[in-house]
């Protein structure tokens, strides 16, 4: 028991530091399908959140953003009791979530390692396969296409136990918990949504029924053998593969426990990656949920190949290159790669709490709101949002890039958003959107007189900061020419990217008051 706590609480602690180090940008949904909603939940609906069209469309669940607001709301409380400032309560609701998912990736990383060193006994089998269909049905209603896995796992099962009474026993089992589980989680959205809606069901139909997720991008079938896998291991990939190999091979007549558990992950591999790879719209994150289950299969080839036990030079050499490599990698991708979207966020929050430092002083003149505003000339969702904002009274806007949602297949195929039809011309975007440029020129004189003239045209304000990409600044400083708008901050982003409008660095163009 020692044994399994202190193991626990080493993966808790490598977790947390783990998360305190990442300083990048990974993927939208992770602020944009967790943090902001959650936002909404914790601080209500004046809280500045960026609700996509996914929520608008009961789309997604609202099961796991409770959990982030939750401790925000936990957060903010500890705050309130140590009477923190401003600046500290900002970096703490920060660091919330952060501490909630290190929890949640040491226990994935604690049942990891007990799924691959314990076989459980038959006295638990039915506290277990409880356990197990509640887990099921809570991936499942948090992501529909976990259910390819778990039907694998289940189909295996009982085709080795041949036996109807057994599987009528566990299928009762699996509707009295399932059905548990998905009252709770119907309850919730219930809650969230202010009527009745079951977001998997949704996102099956948008997704499957109208096609909607090809909109965000369609790769070639073979992507997640020769991309998706090979970025998801990295140096594990050959003894994952052997591994594999060695489930077949040895355990399907295999009466063996540990053989069998071999197998029957096995199979839910290959058939969660050759379903996956049928759907048009493919991310290696899809896979993300066989990551453990790969983990297990190639423990005992890797244990085998690098056996302390035998002295092998050539072998040392290798499994140190390997350690470096993922060193390496993990180095340049928590705090390196796509680091500047989130730095000017927190460059943003920071000239957010200097304006109202410099409000409460009196400095600022009453003609100059004590709020900064920022405008993102950016691929949709480059950034983070409210949950590294965090201050309601920043005014920002950003473009969007809504899906064609219920249009006919004609129509879609000459269907743009806002970020298409802004990257097909900027400077016509800004022309029939912004003011005009009147209104910022260096003379502040006349800036006030065009501002009155233009006050009620109904075009998007020019904003204090603008924030860019590095690839739009040939096309943008041309027309800045002669504004009071300055380059003022530059982030580096990336050394390269798959999207050519992301490339470079993050630069920050701030209006002269």
């Amino acid at each position: 028991m020692r044994q399994k706590v202190a193991v626990f609480v080493a993966l808790l602690l490598f977790r947390i530091i783990n998360a305190h180090f990442v300083q990048t940008f990974f993927q939208p949904d992770e602020y944009f399908q967790a943090l902001e909603p959650a936002w909404q939940i914790a601080f209500g609906p004046q809280s500045g959140a960026w609700i996509t069209w996914e929520w608008k469309e009961q789309l997604r669940t609202s099961v796991h953003p409770y959990l982030f607001a939750a401790a925000y709301r936990a957060m903010d409380w500890l705050c309130h009791l140590w009477q923190a400032d401003a600046h500290v309560r900002a970096n703490a609701l920060g660091a919330a979530p952060r501490l909630v998912q290190a929890c949640f990736a040491a226990s994935m990383d604690y049942l990891t390692w007990r799924m691959a060193g314990q076989v459980y006994g038959a006295r638990h089998a039915a506290t277990r396969w409880a356990l197990a269909v509640t887990v099921c049905t809570t991936a499942f209603y948090l992501r529909p296409t976990n259910i390819i896995i778990w039907a694998s796992i289940s189909a295996v099962l009982v085709w080795r136990g041949r036996s109807f009474r057994r599987a009528s026993i566990l299928a009762q089992g699996a509707a009295v918990a399932g059905f548990s589980a998905l009252a709770v989680f119907v309850a919730a959205d219930r809650l969230y949504y202010n009527t009745w809606a079951i977001p998997p069901l949704r996102f099956l139909y948008l997704n499957l029924v109208q096609n909607l997720a090809t909109f965000y991008g369609q790769n070639r079938v073979d992507y997640y053998f020769t991309e998706g896998l090979p970025l998801l291991l990295t140096t594990a990939l050959p003894f994952a593969l052997l591994g594999l190999y060695q489930s077949f091979m040895h355990g399907q007549s295999s009466k063996s426990t540990g053989k069998v558990i071999s197998f029957t992950f096995g199979v839910a591999t290959v058939a969660t990656v050759l379903a996956f790879s049928a759907i048009s719209h493919k991310e290696v994150r899809f896979i993300y949920p066989l990551l453990p289950i790969l983990h297990v299969l190639a423990a005992r080839p890797l244990a085998s190949f690098f056996d302390i036990g035998v002295h092998n030079k050539v072998r040392s050499v290798i499994l140190v290159c390997a350690l470096a490599a993922n060193v390496l990698i993990a180095y340049y991708v928590s705090l390196v790669h796509q680091r500047g979207v989130v730095d000017v966020m927190h460059y943003l929050r920071h000239r957010q709490e200097s304006w109202i430092e410099t409000a409460a002083t009196g400095e600022l003149t009453e003609a100059v709101p004590a709020n900064i505003t920022v405008g993102f000339l950016m691929p949709c969702h480059s950034t983070p949002w409210r949950s590294h904002l965090v201050y309601p009274g920043i005014d920002a806007w950003a473009l969007t890039c809504e899906p064609p949602v219920n249009l006919s297949p004609q129509e879609r195929l000459s269907y743009l958003d806002e970020a298409d039809v802004f990257y097909a011309d900027p400077v016509k975007w800004l022309n029939n959107n912004m003011q005009d440029r009147g209104i910022i020129s260096g003379d502040l004189e006349a800036d006030a007189q065009n501002r009155l003239e233009q006050i009620e045209l109904g075009s998007r304000k020019w904003p204090h900061y603008l924030v860019v990409f590095e690839q739009l600044l040939p096309t943008l400083q041309p027309l800045l020419v002669g504004t009071r708008y300055k380059e003022c901050r530059r982030f580096f982003n990336t050394h390269w990217h798959d999207d050519h409008r992301r490339k470079g660095d993050v630069v920050v163009y701030c209006m002269r008051r």
